[in-house]
């Protein structure tokens, strides 16, 4: 397997305004950096985890080889319900994100066991280790909102030997990897290119895939699962900061309809209607990757204290914020009309400019 990455589907390359930095954060062995704006990273030391396709929002990140959603149905097939880090899925078990592990929970018959104690991956790093087991408190912490199953983590001591020699392999994976290489030059080759940190520019085919609305596999399948389970008797309301994959929001007065939300949204989780006249949100579309906050000038986008349960079995789409929309009279454009003259702020603008153009050639004049 080898890492992937679609730049066109990354938060960071949709705005400049992005803070997102997870897959930086989570990089145990910090291959990962932003340049200009865009994640990058050196293939010869990547160690192909998949801790960074895991926390990833939008799923920019792959695996080569490695399918989540056919490990999902493959992982129901068998009569194993455990997880072996490098061992079931032959990459670390931070791959499987919140999402993942609640879809699996619910799904199996049996309950899932995840061998997180005994997760190595990255040598020293703990990153890993403790990403695992964080999706795992968070997934039994929302399935005890409205199931009984839980994922349950299996207590691993591996001996210190073990630990040296994972060490020692990880240490020498890009020096091992070279010098099979070279038996061939076409993969010596593909080895020196590997060494080689692989960036990612924007060019007209990233935008036009940054313009399109994507739905991340992991959500449909969150979706598709539930949808198949018996809706609970009564809905519980949990904290906001306690689920890291999707939100519920509310926009204050500050909103100035200047359309940027809903059109750098990702998913669609924020749109409008023909005519600009209001800002809808679905809760089940959001992915919780903070780009609409990020290009709100005046933050009128706030995120709720709580997020209902009743989200995942009855998604509706919330009307934010309305608009009152007029003609323009010079121009006939629509725009948000907040009072006094029906003319849009373009016109605005132009006749002020304008205004202050005759006023300067006057004082230009008299002088």
């Amino acid at each position: 397997m080898h890492l992937e990455f679609d730049v066109s589907s990354c938060i960071r390359a949709t705005s400049k305004f992005s803070e997102c930095t997870k897959c930086v954060d989570i990089c145990p062995v910090s291959t990962i950096e932003m340049l200009d704006n865009t994640p990058a990273f050196t293939p010869s030391a990547c160690i192909n985890c998949g801790g960074c396709v895991g926390i990833c929002p939008t799923e920019s990140f792959s695996l080569s080889g490695f399918s989540p959603i056919e490990f999902f149905f493959k992982f129901l097939e068998e009569e194993n319900n455990e997880l072996v880090c490098q061992q079931d899925l032959y990459c670390c078990l931070s791959v499987l994100s919140v999402e993942h592990l609640i879809s699996l929970a619910v799904a199996s018959e049996t309950p899932v066991i995840m061998d997180a104690k005994g997760c190595h991956c990255g040598g020293e790093s703990t990153l890993l280790k403790e990403q695992i087991i964080a999706n795992i408190e968070e997934a039994n912490f929302i399935l005890s909102s409205f199931s009984d199953k839980k994922i349950l983590i299996k207590s691993v001591v591996a001996t210190s030997l073990k630990k040296e020699e994972e060490q020692k392999v990880t240490d020498r994976r890009s020096f091992l990897s070279l010098k099979g290489a070279i038996k061939s030059k076409q993969a010596f080759d593909e080895a020196v290119v590997a060494d080689e940190l692989k960036s990612f520019g924007i060019d007209t085919a990233v935008i036009a895939g940054i313009r399109d609305k994507k739905i991340p596999d992991k959500r449909k399948l969150l979706y598709s699962v539930l949808k198949r389970v018996p809706k609970p008797l009564s809905y519980d309301v949990l904290a906001s900061k306690d689920i890291s994959f999707t939100s519920q929001k509310f926009i204050d007065e500050s909103c100035t309809n200047c359309q940027i939300c809903y059109r750098i949204c990702p998913t669609g989780a924020l749109s409008s209607n023909g005519k600009f006249s209001v800002i809808n949100f679905d809760a089940m579309m959001c992915l919780k990757c903070h780009l609409c906050h990020d290009v709100c000038e005046p933050n009128a986008i706030q995120l709720q204290q709580g997020f209902e349960i009743k989200e995942f079995f009855e998604p509706t789409q919330r009307t934010l914020a309305t608009f009152d929309i007029k003609r323009c009279n010079e121009c006939g454009n629509y725009f948000t009309y907040t009072g006094g003259l029906k003319e849009c702020l373009r016109c605005k603008s132009e006749e002020e400019e304008a205004m202050e153009l005759h006023a300067n050639a006057r004082r230009m004049k008299l002088e």
